[in-house]
């Protein structure tokens, strides 16, 4: 009697969660669509790179097109512009959420050098940004936070 109990249960089971319903308007965007975006950021970016783009680098880094963006993009295209870098490898990890991960990029130039950088892609507002600057500035009038010191 026991057994029995136990197989009606697990029929049960089964069949609710083979027809349990689905609403695919509701669903949130696979892991290959938001692995897609992120693909696009980063083939944006080799777009940026070969034709020496600084607007592109701007938009694909998500800043504001300012001054201090504007003499960052001048310095990662000096160093990397203008190569006619094919793309061989992009893998895209979400190993911080849905809308944060890291990208992972290996290229080849036309003089056979490789290019392997690695970023951090974040969605904001449902597009994807390589994370490529890194002398954004604190704000104005607003001081950093620092750890050298405790506050008092």
């Amino acid at each position: 009697m026991e057994r029995r109990r136990l197989l009606a249960v697990l029929a049960a089971l089964a069949v609710a969660t083979g027809c349990s319903t689905h609403d695919d308007s509701k669903a949130e965007p696979s892991h290959s669509a938001s692995s897609d975006g992120a693909r696009h950021a980063v083939e944006a970016y080799v777009d940026a790179l070969n034709s020496r783009s600084a607007t592109g680098l701007i938009t694909v880094g998500g800043v504001k097109d300012e001054s201090w963006s504007r003499k960052e993009a001048a310095q990662i295209l000096a160093d990397r512009g203008g190569r006619e870098w094919k793309i061989k490898d992009v893998q895209i990890d979400h190993d911080m959420g849905p809308d944060t991960g890291s990208a992972r990029l290996l290229a080849e130039g036309k003089a056979g050098k490789s290019l392997r950088d690695t970023f951090t892609v974040t969605r904001e507002k449902g597009v994807w940004h390589l994370a490529v600057f890194t002398h954004q500035p604190n704000g104005k009038g607003k001081e950093s936070s620092s750890t050298d010191k405790p506050g008092s």
